[in-house]
């Protein structure tokens, strides 16, 4: 393996745009959580495995957060820590990600329900929780974890590159995880795709047209949407740290660009505000409800009082007319 190359200088407006990254990443995951709490009507098999999720990318957020706003210069015990910590948080997202892929998978083309899917929940605890915490207890103990000369980050501690099994040692932590989930996402939401589609198209055949087709169509249509964008997005926020670390191992010094530095920080890190924007802010039923709470707490100012002036006696007619259009103003729907 070639010796490391020149460490990577991140200026102030780099360094400010990861750490607004990370905490709109930990504000969304904070977010999905809150809405898990409030309402218990929502707390689906699906949104509980996106809880843990968030619960990953919330602690990935703070851990980096708190390494690129530290800038550290070599291997301190505070260091040590925060590499810890952002490794089995960020290698946790990846298991939950593909997780929740399989999860959905299962229910939607195999029908996994009932006391399946609770052991199926179980054994992605274990896996999801347990692989990433074996990992970094093992990098720890064998002081793998280190200064990394920002190189294979992005101001964050990760793994030591004077380590001499430096590249195994990264894959072991991370990127061996991230690249079988570019392959293991897109071929789960197609697989899914298909067995809607294919659902879609047996139920047109078979049913007569009903007044409420179009609707249904547009439903199936923002769902498959989503189950595009699932693994578009993780790919598109994911593949950056790979490029700069495929670049590092060769010892290139295009891993200095600015571009790739800043697309790696903020891919690394926005993960829970992507989840947060797709599955909050873009699900109308909880985007709704956070809209009438916001209004909830923020109640409207009463309006200026106004000088009475001597009442005026409408005529008959009119009192009839006036009625009428009270009554057909409280009848609109709110839109």
């Amino acid at each position: 393996m070639p010796p490391p190359v020149p460490p990577t200088v991140l200026v102030p407006s780099e360094r400010a745009v990861v750490l607004l990254s990370c905490a709109l990443s930990a504000l969304g995951s904070g977010l999905l959580v809150a809405t898990h709490a409030l309402w218990p009507d929502l707390r689906s098999q699906a949104r509980r495995l996106l809880l843990f999720l968030s619960l990953a990318d919330l602690l990935s957020a703070v851990s980096y957060f708190y390494g690129v706003l530290k800038d550290f210069s070599g291997s301190s015990w505070d260091c040590v820590l925060q590499g810890a910590l952002s490794t089995f948080a960020n290698t946790s997202s990846f298991f939950w990600t593909v997780a929740i892929a399989l999860y959905l998978y299962l229910s939607i083309v195999r029908s996994a329900q009932g006391p399946r899917s609770g052991r199926l929940l179980w054994t992605f605890h274990v896996v999801s929780w347990g692989v990433p915490l074996v990992i970094t207890v093992a990098a720890v103990l064998l002081k793998k974890i280190g200064y990394d000369a920002s190189d294979v980050s992005v101001g964050w501690c990760w793994i030591d590159l004077e380590a001499e099994d430096r590249a195994l040692w990264m894959l072991l932590t991370g990127k061996l995880w991230e690249i079988l989930a570019y392959i293991t996402l897109p071929v789960l939401y197609i697989l899914i795709r298909k067995h809607i589609n294919r659902a879609h198209a047996a139920l047109s055949e078979y049913r007569p047209i009903l007044s409420d087709a179009h609707r249904r169509q547009h439903c199936i249509s923002v769902a498959d949407k989503k189950l595009v964008l699932i693994p578009l997005i993780f790919i598109c926020l994911r593949v950056w740290s790979t490029v700069r670390f495929v670049l590092t191992l060769c010892g290139s010094p295009a891993v200095h660009m600015p571009v790739l530095v800043v697309l790696h920080g903020i891919g690394n890190t926005f993960q829970g505000g992507a989840n947060c924007i797709m599955f909050v802010l873009c699900t109308h039923t909880i985007r709704t409800r956070l809209f009438s709470l916001c209004c909830c707490c923020c109640p409207s100012q009463p309006p200026a009082e106004i000088p009475a002036s001597p009442p005026k006696v409408p005529a008959p007619s009119k009192i009839r007319d006036s009625q009428e259009s009270t009554q057909t103003r409280v009848g609109l729907p709110s839109v």
